[in-house]
């Protein structure tokens, strides 16, 4: 498979995208859990249909220690039992942030409390910023069909 376009070689497009690329090592300042923010892309990842994101995210988030269980129960996060009440929240945050179009209201109230409950609001800024970020990754990666596969950990970060 190859991509339909490499945005990269587009002047406009490829300024553009090294801003959003900026804004995304910015995050690795947060005092978000680094295996938290790896699962919030993994999860938003998942939801848009981006292999490459998904690629990305499984590969870092192993390689920075987190277990297989717990990189294929992130799909089925409600269920499982290996995650933390703050991990939830921040899964619950970036799948409703995530599916807006599909959500009648956005991220609802509910999941906003539960969030603030284990994030300050600092921390909470950074997961939307996070959430945000990924979500343009997963957009210009899905609508270019960039493949999957080849992506080695430490490649980007």
């Amino acid at each position: 498979m190859e991509a339909r376009l490499n945005v990269m070689a587009s002047p406009v497009a490829a300024k553009a995208f090294k801003h959003i690329i900026a804004a995304g090592r910015a995050l690795a300042e947060s005092t978000v859990p680094a295996s938290t923010r790896e699962l919030v892309m993994l999860r938003a990842s998942q939801i848009n249909g981006c292999a490459g994101c998904i690629d990305m995210h499984t590969k870092e988030a192993a390689a920075a220690g987190e277990s297989a269980v717990r990189l294929h129960l992130v799909v089925a996060w409600r269920e499982a039992t290996v995650f933390t009440d703050a991990e939830r929240a921040a899964l619950e945050l970036a799948e409703q942030g995530t599916r807006i179009a599909d959500a009648a209201g956005g991220v609802t109230d509910e999941a906003w409390a539960n969030a603030a409950k284990y994030y300050d609001e600092a921390q909470l800024a950074d997961l939307v910023t996070q959430i945000a970020v990924i979500n343009a990754f997963n957009r210009g990666n899905v609508i270019t069909q960039q493949p999957a596969g080849e992506y080695q950990a430490g490649q980007i970060h």
